[in-house]
């Protein structure tokens, strides 16, 4: 008789708790598309939504701690011409957010320091250059004001924000579907709609590797590990949902059936822990899984389940956390009847006492490049910080782009 042996994790035993109803945020118009996005994004001062619009694209934004029913009438970032298909917050400005667009542009937004009350329809930086809608926006993990953006006329394109032009326009043979950055921002990982993962040299357009990962012809997205290695999600020729790990050289380290469901896994990576969290597109799940550097690589610690599934999801960056609730995640699930539902992920401690063991240094929001010395060349990680203090003190906001 033989058995596996589990493997001994401090995270083993994470849960999810949902929020009371009354402590999540209620009567949203949650954009109805059809596009592979996860129509939320999180920082610890705002929560942003892509909503339905008439005539044109819009985003809501919410501080925080506005939770409960939200007006009908509450105002909107309402700038955009065409659906808005992307929104992510800058890690080194939470007023500063980048949006993509049907109508082929980039816009970026400041929220007021006082936050919304009323419309704004016009950008900070608008950045022109794609020739079709653009579904794809990714901030520089440690460089200032640095922005990618991607696009259905097969273009990848880095921005420099603070001077409102691009750096370089990288074409593709297909449609990018996702991108990540590597750990210090020196490379990034891009996949296509011809199933696809290419590694691109960002400064020269090179690109330094291709290969195909997942056989299906549905999404693949793909996520740089802190290691160098690339975790992607996709799916099998038989239609199976997939997870695998492969080296920077493409070669396959792992791969792993997970369902035979049909909606697109998103995947979010913690480099502090080394967890992934696996949030799939109409699932009423959430799966984690801690990555290793020894055999199977990949290990399966558990899984929220809930009976709603999730129109589209937030993740909260490690500085916004509650670390005196041992909370090491936190996901803000869309539902398609409006419902916004925060779900924090917890580790069981009987001590209140700030655990060290589950929080290392974690990215600050200060960047450790401006744009213009990574454009000359120069790499550098993100700027750490200790969570205890991050979330002790708050964050300073810091104002990098001009007002």
């Amino acid at each position: 008789m033989s058995f596996r042996a589990i493997r001994q994790s401090k995270f083993r035993h994470v849960y999810g708790q949902p929020l009371k109803k009354e402590q999540c945020y209620d009567n949203i118009r949650i954009t109805k598309s059809a596009v592979d996005s996860t129509f939320c994004a999180v920082n610890p001062k705002y929560l942003a939504i892509i909503t339905e619009a008439a005539g044109g694209g819009a985003f809501l934004v919410l501080s925080l701690e506005k939770t409960g029913r939200i007006d009908r009438d509450a105002p909107l970032v309402v700038g955009h011409k065409a659906a808005i298909l992307d929104i992510q917050w800058c890690p080194h400005d939470d007023d500063i957010i980048a949006s993509g667009s049907e109508d082929c542009t980039v816009k970026v937004w400041r929220i007021p320091e006082a936050g919304m009350f009323r419309n704004i329809d016009e950008p900070l930086v608008d950045l022109v250059g794609h020739q079709r809608r653009v579904g794809l926006v990714v901030w520089h993990p440690s460089a200032l004001n640095i922005l990618l953006s991607g696009g259905s006329d097969n273009h990848v394109i880095l921005w420099n924000v603070g001077e409102g032009e691009a750096i370089m326009s990288i074409e593709f043979p297909d449609i990018p579907l996702s991108a990540s950055w590597n750990y210090d921002g020196s490379r990034f990982a891009v996949s296509s709609k011809d199933r696809k993962v290419r590694i691109v040299d960002p400064r020269t357009g090179e690109v330094l590797k291709e290969g195909a990962t997942h056989d299906g012809s549905k999404s693949t997205q793909v996520v740089y590990l802190k290691n160098g290695q690339l975790f992607t999600t996709g799916f099998s020729k038989m239609g199976e949902r997939q997870y695998g790990i492969w080296n920077e050289d493409l070669s396959n380290v792992m791969i792993h059936d997970i369902d035979t469901s049909n909606g697109v896994i998103f995947p979010f990576y913690d480099p502090d822990t080394s967890i992934i969290y696996l949030c799939g597109k109409g699932d009423s799940a959430i799966r984690y899984i801690e990555i290793s550097n020894e055999p199977p690589y990949a290990h399966f610690l558990n899984m929220y389940q809930s009976s709603d599934p999730q129109r589209g999801i937030g993740w909260m960056p490690k500085r916004g956390l509650n670390v005196n609730a041992c909370e090491i995640a936190r996901f803000y699930k869309l539902h398609s009847k409006g419902l916004c539902e925060v779900i924090p992920m917890t580790v069981p401690r009987k001590s209140e006492l700030f655990q060290d063991d589950l929080y290392p240094n974690t990215a600050g929001d200060i960047p450790a490049l401006t744009a213009e010395e990574w454009i000359s060349g120069k790499n550098a990680p993100p700027v750490l910080v200790s969570s205890f203090f991050v979330v002790s003190l708050g964050n300073l906001g810091r104002k990098q782009l001009p007002r």
